[in-house]
Formats: structure tokens, sequence, C-alpha cells
């Protein structure tokens, strides 16, 4: 029997087209709520916390809106007096039941922001404390690690850039409609995952790393790599690797890439899988394209450009990591579906 991680892994393509049918219809919701607006402040935790990364990116870099992550300890903790008049705080919670991020998304809205949850559900408290919910429509997520949850909440968190992107942004509803098709293409790179996780079982220790809007997808496959299969997973992006870290790598420490098909930062990881061809360390890639292949010993596909463009492919860049992650844990007798030390709902503080 298949593992219900593998299961929910391949549940993703519904989820998102019943999640992309649910939520683009809110857009002009969401464009009034954030008109008086200025920034956008994500507040998220484990996986949540790098789907927030890809919204920092999407955010900034297609809908014109500076982003930034939230450090919920201001709130909790530090108790902080700041002035959010005019920032769009996001919090994102698959089970919308953490106190941290209640508590913090509470904090902002009683210092001027305008507050929208994400969240798979719909009742829960952190929906009610926002002015907007956007309700993902992942189901039931059985497995402790998060998957269709994860790439359900990039869905929303498209739409949400999608309605702050000016008229020719270039973030169009039919763009976003395509991601399901493109995510069900990943599904078949199965067999290659079994294969890559085969050769990765003795590893203890790995370096994940992408640039730009893979570099979400990076901190997210690095987390499940650390979570399922306990293998010490490093995520950094490209810049921070080159800035030190790339010293670590070695015929122990393997170095995981992942690049989209197309886009700004393709040349620089084709360029970084061959400055770590001159060191001991095994090579292995996510997508990319033909030359980044080639630079690397062993790649798992990607969705092609003409697939999805460099600003979607995260949703698909993932499908093959979290592949990678449940064979990976068989394939050292674990159990994906039940990591050690984990819940499905985490509290940061006993």
């Amino acid at each position: 029997m298949p593992s219900q991680m593998r299961v929910e892994i391949g549940e993703q393509p519904a989820a998102l087209r019943r999640t992309f049918d649910a939520l683009l219809p809110q857009v002009a919701e969401l464009t009034a709520l954030a008109r008086d607006t200025r920034q956008v402040l994500f507040i998220a935790r484990g996986s949540s916390d790098n789907a927030a990364v890809y919204g920092q990116y999407l955010c900034a870099a297609r809908a014109g809106r500076l982003a930034s992550l939230g450090s919920p300890s201001l709130a909790t903790a530090y108790h902080a007096d700041l002035d959010l008049d005019g920032v769009l705080a996001v919090a994102v919670s698959q089970s919308g039941a953490t106190e941290e991020i209640i508590t913090t998304l509470d904090w902002a809205r009683h210092r001027g922001a305008r507050t929208v949850a994400i969240t798979n559900e719909a009742a829960s408290p952190l929906a009610e404390l926002a002015d907007t919910t956007l309700a993902t429509q992942a189901g039931d997520e059985l497995a402790v690690p998060a998957t269709k949850t994860y790439t359900t909440q990039l869905a929303a968190i498209a739409v949400l850039a999608l309605s702050l992107a000016p008229t020719g942004a270039g973030l169009e509803p039919e763009e976003l409609r395509r991601v399901p098709e493109a995510v069900a293409g990943m599904l078949e790179s199965a067999p290659a995952a079994e294969a890559l996780a085969e050769r990765l079982a003795d590893a203890r220790n790995l370096v994940v790393s992408g640039r730009g809007f893979a570099y979400s997808t990076a901190l997210e496959i690095a987390l499940k790599l650390k979570e399922t299969c306990y293998v010490t997973a490093v995520g950094l992006s490209y810049a921070d690797l080159v800035h030190g870290p790339i010293a670590i790598l070695d015929a122990g420490t393997p170095a995981l890439l992942v690049a989209a098909a197309d886009g700004p930062m393709l040349p620089e990881m084709t360029a970084l899988a061959h400055r770590i061809a001159t060191t001991t360390a095994p090579i292995y890639g996510i997508g990319g394209d033909a030359t980044f292949a080639a630079a690397c010993h062993t790649t798992l596909p990607g969705p092609p450009a003409s697939a999805l463009p460099e600003y979607l492919a995260p949703f698909a860049l993932v499908v093959p990591g979290q592949l990678l992650v449940e064979a990976l844990a068989r394939a050292k007798g674990l159990d994906p579906d039940a990591p050690r030390g984990l819940d499905k709902v985490t509290q940061t503080d006993a």
C-alpha cells in the first residue's frame, strides 16, 4: 500500500483546481481590502513560512508591492509597538490553530494593519479573526508532512498577488489555471525520484539550494528532508551558499540544486553546478534546462518553460522534491506519514 503522504502528493492537481476555483472569485474583494496598503507582511512558521517566502518574491517581483516576512516573537515576546498603518498582514497556517500565528495577526490588526488569513480550515480561529480569509481546498491531510496544503497555500498567495498587481503586470487568471496540469505532469517523475532516493539512502547531510522564485522550493524540500528523513539538510539561497557555506560540500555532503527552466537565475544555478563540480560533492538537480542537467550528476525533471513561467514554476518544482522525500524515508526504513516528534498542529511554545 502506498503511504498516505504519497497518496496526498498525487491529490495535489485536484486540490489546486478546487482552490483556484474557490479563490479567484475573491480577487475584487482582496483588491478593495488592500487598496490603501503599501506593504505586505507575511506571518507564518514551518512549511507555511516557506510558502510565504514565495509570496515575498511574487508580490515584489510581479505585483509591485514590497513584501517581508514577519517575526512573530515581536508580537508574542517583545510586544513591539509598531505602526502598521498601510500594511496588509497575511497570516498563513494550514490549521489556523497555531496560537503564535493567531496572536501575531491580532497584534497586527490592533496596530492598524488590514488582515488576511490563508488556511485550510475555514472555521478556524485564524479565519474568524481576519478581515478576509482565503480558504484553501486541500481537503483532509492525514500525513503529518505538508504536501497538498503547501501547494494550495501557494495558490492562495498567487491569487493574493493577482489582486495586488496593477493592470498589465503579467499576472492573469488564465496562467494560474495552467498550474494543476503542470503539477500533474510532475507526478510522472516518481520512478526517477525512487532511483535518486536509493543513491541518497546513506546520506546524513545535504545542502539544498535555489535562488529567486525557486528559493522557497529549496527551503521546503530541505525542511521535508529534515523532518521526514532525519537528514541534516541545509536550505540556502545561491547567494548565501557561495558566501562561505559552500565549504561544507564534500563527498559526504551532496548538493541538491533547484532551478526553473527559464529566468535570470538559471545561468547562475548552472554556474553553481559547475563550481561544485570542482569539489568532491555529488551534484543532483531538480528542474532547469538541458545545460543545467548536463552540469549535474542526476536531475529530476521540472516543468518546461512552455508549461509554467519562472514565477509559477515553484508549484511544480516542489513535487519531485516531495516524491524524493517520501521515497527516501521508505528507503531508510522510516514511516513518511508520522515523523517522530511532530504533530499536525504545531504550537511554538509549550
